[in-house]
């Protein structure tokens, strides 16, 4: 019987995927660990570039969150009409005023309101006027914002809740419904509901406090608007400050803008463009108009921030370069023993493929104290939303790891070519 004649495999032998790969793994650790210095200076290349990404870029992710929690406590059906023009509106839809020539000498009038009553996508439409007045409470005195709404109108338009008391009813006159922060916050003493507030030497009776928030409604006196004109100077009958149109639907707003214009370009006899003296916006529009800012203005910093990826990426190739000459007699040796192209092709991809990964893992830690930094700067607590979501940290893990790789290949192939003779005489 005839032996075979069996032969060990060597480490580097074709004798195991698993093994192989282990082999791959210890040598490009041992790499990483004896050029410290040289190592951690590649690192810290991509560190910063996955940390600067992944900041930027949760930190969009929490703003775009934000808004569209903001965007959903909005009534959207919701159009503005308000007193002069600018020219630049033509183009842009935003708040009266962003422009280069504009005509603020016009009024609204009841008018106006009966010029569009008979449009049919609109459900409710109501003047409104406002003014800063001095309101007095417990010996002290503060100027506060003053809005006149039609009572019988306002509470189906708000989305305005009373935390505590009701809203205004339409048999009202000589009361009012206050913000949070006026309630708590304006005066040493805090205004309970009843309690009673003077304008222009006029009692006015609390009836109501408003939920908190956080924007100017905190801070703001809403009343009958028949009580009001008495006590905003400057106030007519009949003129307001603005009207506020309710859309039957929010895919009506965007026809019924331009219905409105129509109908108050006919009713005012304006015929040029530029003699117009009124402007509409819509919440929808500038709703979207705000989104797609933030979108852009997070694209645009998260395409700078890619520039330090690319600058680690650099690092890691030059890195690569520098321990290929420093390793050329390991690698002629190694080849002398029987290593193959793709056993060397392969230590050098594994040792750039664990840089990336170590620097990715250090940049997902450092993005996520970025992204806590800046939210907590930009809104005083974390955003609704905010943090460093899972997907966007396995995102910035591989991603380093790939640019780890693909910095190494054309040093790792340039290693695997050299030749054992001319590697074991190089000096």
């Amino acid at each position: 019987m005839k032996h075979q004649k069996t032969e060990k495999s060597t480490p580097l032998d074709n004798g195991g995927f698993k093994i192989r790969n282990s082999i791959y793994l210890k040598m490009a650790l041992n790499m990483l660990v004896h050029s410290k210095l040289r190592s951690w200076l590649t690192i810290i290349g991509i560190v910063i570039g996955v940390g600067s990404v992944i900041g930027i870029v949760s930190l969009g992710d929490a703003m775009q969150a934000d808004i569209q929690t903001r965007l959903a406590e909005m009534d959207l059906t919701k159009i503005l009409i308000s007193p002069g023009y600018t020219r630049a509106e033509s183009n842009m839809r935003g708040p009266p005023g962003m422009g280069w020539e504009t005509s603020m000498d016009a009024e609204l009038t009841d008018d106006d309101i009966d010029a569009l009553q008979g449009l049919e996508s609109i459900e409710h439409i109501t003047g409104q006027i406002s003014g800063s007045e001095e309101v007095k409470y417990a010996g002290e005195t503060a100027t506060l914002s003053i809005i006149g709404v039609d009572p019988q109108v306002w509470k189906y338009m708000t989305t305005l809740k009373p935390q505590s008391g009701r809203l205004l009813e339409p048999a009202d006159r000589y009361v009012a419904v206050i913000g949070s922060d006026i309630a708590s916050g304006v005066y040493d003493r805090d205004i309970g509901v009843n309690q009673i507030i003077t304008i222009d030497n006029k009692s006015v009776r609390v009836v109501g406090i408003l939920e908190e928030k956080g924007e100017g409604d905190d801070l703001s006196i809403y009343m009958p608007i028949d009580g009001a004109v008495e006590l905003i100077e400057d106030a007519e009958e009949g003129v307001y400050d603005y009207i506020v149109v309710k859309a039957k639907s929010e895919d009506m707003v965007d026809e019924l803008m331009e219905d409105i214009e129509d109908k108050l370009m006919i009713s005012r006899h304006v015929i040029k463009e530029e003699d117009r003296d009124f402007s509409v916006t819509a919440a929808k529009s500038m709703a979207e108009s705000v989104t797609e800012m933030t979108s852009s203005m997070t694209l645009f910093l998260g395409a700078i921030a890619a520039v330090s990826l690319l600058v680690g990426a650099v690092g890691i190739a030059n890195t690569m370069f520098t321990s290929v000459l420093e390793k050329t007699k390991e690698i002629g040796t190694m080849k002398a023993i029987g290593a193959k192209n793709r056993d060397i092709l392969m230590i050098f991809l594994f040792n750039s493929a664990m840089v990336g990964l170590v620097g990715g893992i250090l940049g997902v830690i450092l993005g996520w104290i970025v992204s806590a930094g800046l939210q907590t700067m930009m809104g005083g607590e974390m955003m609704s939303g905010g943090g460093v979501s899972p997907y966007l940290m396995i995102e910035g893990l591989v991603l380093a790891v790939l640019i780890g790789v693909i910095s190494g290949v054309v040093p790792a192939y340039r290693a695997s070519k050299l030749k054992p003779v001319d590697a074991l005489r190089y000096e």
